[in-house]
């Protein structure tokens, strides 16, 4: 008697599988399932993103700031300095209701939008002092915003000198985007030789400081915000970063070049276990 051939299995289509789904699918009971994947330490509920760096200097940036961070040179002064570009100035259709006893804050999930601000930031990660600029973003003319932030953080330490009552080096840690590089940029910078510039390896921003205290202007002045108008938004950003300037505190960084050069290795794809 010929043999009964089983039909091929339907394609499901299924990116993200729960126990119960890969059970019906194998014929097993969900809880199987549960097991199989604690005893292998399998977590299909878990995502993480991450790039490779491509840099051909990434061995000798990653030293540099780090050395810079964890040695700073003396008489010098180290800043983090960047844009964050794109604030929007978002205003609620209806007002928000406070939190109150029992109850958490609420909000309506429609909203206007009433433009955008860029905030340009340069943190002392000695002091957590932040020298700040916001201002309207045009693409093409990106390098002149940045020059008249350079400018600002020059005046902001002209003052500053050394025991021999020489103006202190400013080490400025920046990333690789386009305007920080501009011709223009860099014969300011030429003309200017107590700016010292470290640029982080592409791909690692993360390195420079100011995205830390980027995140706290987002979670605590921006992102619960109400701002009725683009002049609001850069008020109220403004606001803050007067208190924060009154409250601040320095930036440690821990990690050393081994430590972060060893995780950058690209680690194998494949697993013969699988």
């Amino acid at each position: 008697m010929a043999e009964t051939l089983r039909p091929p299995p339907k394609k499901l289509g299924v990116t993200h599988w729960s126990t119960r789904l890969l059970g019906e699918r194998l014929k097993v009971s969900n809880g199987t399932i549960a097991r199989a994947w604690r005893a292998y330490g399998i977590k299909p509920w878990k995502a993480e993103s991450f790039r490779f760096s491509t840099d051909p200097e990434l061995v000798g940036k990653v030293t540099d700031i780090c050395g810079l961070y964890l040695a700073p040179p003396q008489n010098a002064i180290v800043l983090c300095v960047d844009e964050k570009s794109q604030i929007q100035a978002l205003d609620r259709t209806v007002p928000i209701l406070p939190m109150q006893e029992g109850r958490i804050e609420r909000r309506s999930h429609d909203y206007y939008r009433h433009g955008t601000s860029t905030l340009f930031a340069a943190l002392d990660i000695a002091t957590g002092q932040v020298t700040a600029s916001l201002k309207k973003r045009h693409r093409h003319q990106d390098f002149l915003a940045f020059l008249a932030f350079l400018r600002q953080i020059e005046r902001t330490y002209r003052d500053v000198v050394d025991e021999a009552g020489d103006p202190v080096e400013l080490h400025l840690v920046m990333d690789n985007y386009a305007a920080h590089k501009h011709a223009n940029v860099r014969g300011w910078l030429a003309q200017h030789p107590r700016f010292v510039v470290h640029f982080t390896p592409t791909h690692a921003s993360w390195m420079n400081l100011v995205e830390v205290w980027f995140g706290i202007v987002e979670r605590q002045a921006i992102r619960r915000g109400v701002f009725k108008s683009v002049r609001d938004l850069n008020a109220k950003i403004r606001a803050f970063i007067d208190g924060w300037n009154d409250r601040s505190h320095s930036f440690v960084w821990t990690k050393t070049a081994d430590q972060i050069l060893a995780k950058a290795n690209r680690s194998t794809t494949s697993n013969p276990r699988h």
